[in-house]
């Protein structure tokens, strides 16, 4: 086991290298103004991203490929040295500012934390590589100190775009890899992809005479942007602004789109800075609707489930009867609805007090959870009353159910039995309205109730009659 471990960490970081050393030689050939240092730096992204989910002790992966990388490119032993202990040491304190103060992998699930990943990794981390890089390169005399400055802005802002858009897009989909669309979104999302491609392709593949000089053009792949942040969550989001940043990076190197104007490095800088803020507000868009989303969610769960037991409430059950009220339309199957009430609460409180007999409560709850199928709605709607909705059950059935949670009850285990009486109303023949239902279930509990009221309360189960 030992060494099926070591092989594993030995076969990621191989990986996590080689993904380094490509992306790196890549983004190399974008570099106009110095042969180490190019505005197009997506491997910050893949290191940050690299030690967040996998763990700091990669970091020599990062290092090997970083030295790899500049050894191979230009400069002596010593400046690259220097260069990929620059980078080793961005992803490392980048990695530790999110995880102490953005809460590491969940980054992108608050906007206060999106923008507290851009803050931390996108611009102050990226600080230590650009000023220990290029501070190497004047060092050995592979940079003029008076190009110093502009070096330095490119190299930061190369490795601050990689963070905020790379990053994001492989923390994401490594936290949340399993696709659970359903035909209609799978189908959204491929309208969404293709539009923006389509659109950004447009705008910035020089595709009109009209995007000389109009750089508002750009703002046309917006409502994508917001269309996958209000419709998809952070992980399709992310997705998007990485293929804008793609198509557009790759225009403007060809010297296309609004951006193409001057030098290729002051070009990819100005583009570099839109698609930063782009992808940090976006990002943030997104995390705001999802946690909204998040939130309507809690209250509309407090809406409909009883707080001692967690089970559904009245208005849940309700709801589930309107449903099948609704299938039997289509499928003509019935249903049934089960009314429970635990006998002798009263008497557990004034004997044992009121946190035993919610201790009662919360066992017929559990109970009820176990015995129920995963399409049934178990409820609690009041007092010692509960209510399940079995669909697509007929009366037989019904009765296997209520047996098994009688008996279940009746056995106690570590704490006292507990009985109860049930009544039982099936879908159609005993009422098609949910009121007539009720009626006819709770006459039929009471009808068992009165059966049982001579039973003592912590006594035999009950038999319920479903005739």
């Amino acid at each position: 086991m030992r060494s099926s471990g070591l092989t594993k960490e030995i076969s990621t970081g191989f990986g996590l290298f080689a993904a380094y050393v490509v992306a790196g030689k890549l983004s190399l050939r974008l570099a106009f103004l110095h042969p180490s240092a190019s505005p197009v730096w997506p491997p910050t992204g893949i290191a940050i991203a690299a030690l967040l989910l996998l763990g700091m002790r990669h970091w020599p992966a990062i290092l090997t490929g970083a030295f790899y990388v500049n050894v191979t490119t230009a400069g002596s032993v010593a400046t690259s040295l220097g260069i990929a202990a620059g980078n080793t040491l961005e992803a490392v304190s980048g990695c530790w500012l999110v995880n102490r103060f953005a809460e590491g992998r969940a980054a992108f699930d608050t906007p206060r934390n999106v923008f507290r990943f851009a803050g931390l990794a996108g611009l102050l981390s990226t600080s230590i590589s650009a000023t220990i890089g290029v501070s190497s390169l004047a060092l050995g005399g592979y940079a003029a100190w008076s190009q110093y400055a502009s070096i330095w802005f490119t190299w930061w802002l190369g490795d601050a775009c990689g963070a905020l858009v790379v990053a994001p897009l492989l923390v994401l989909w490594a936290v949340h890899p399993r696709l659970e669309w359903t035909y209609s979104q799978t189908a959204e999302v491929a309208a969404l992809l293709l539009s923006l491609a389509a659109t950004a392709q447009f705008v910035f593949g020089g595709s009109s005479v009209l995007l000389a000089g109009n750089e508002p053009l750009t703002y046309l792949c917006a409502p994508f942007l917001v269309w996958a942040a209000f419709r998809f969550g952070q992980r399709k989001t992310a997705t998007a602004v990485f293929l804008l940043s793609a198509i557009a990076v790759l225009g403007t190197a060809r010297g296309t789109g609004p951006f193409a104007s001057g030098s290729p490095n002051t070009s990819l800088l100005h583009l570099h800075l839109f698609l930063a803020v782009t992808s940090v507000l976006t990002l943030a868009f997104a995390a705001e609707v999802a946690e909204r989303r998040r939130q309507e969610e809690r209250v509309r769960q407090l809406a409909v489930s009883d707080p001692l037991t967690g089970l559904a409430n009245y208005r849940r059950v309700v709801e589930a009867l309107e449903t099948e009220v609704k299938r039997f339309a289509r499928t003509g199957r019935g249903f049934v609805l089960l009314l429970l009430d635990l006998d002798g609460l009263k008497r557990i409180n004034d004997q044992h007090g009121h946190l035993a007999g919610n201790h009662a409560l919360c066992r017929v709850a559990e109970v009820l959870r176990v015995h129920c199928r995963e399409v049934d709605t178990p409820a609690r709607y009041g007092g010692d009353e509960f209510a399940v909705v079995l669909p697509e059950t007929s009366r037989e059935d019904a009765q296997r159910v209520t047996s098994r949670i009688a008996g279940r009850l009746s056995e106690g285990g570590e704490a006292s039995p507990l009985t109860v009486s049930i009544g039982a109303a099936v879908y159609p023949e005993d009422g098609t309205t949910i009121e007539q239902l009720f009626n006819h279930a709770d006459a039929k509990l009471y009808k068992e109730k009165r059966a049982a009221a001579d039973r003592q309360p912590l006594g035999e189960p009950a038999r319920p009659a479903l005739e």
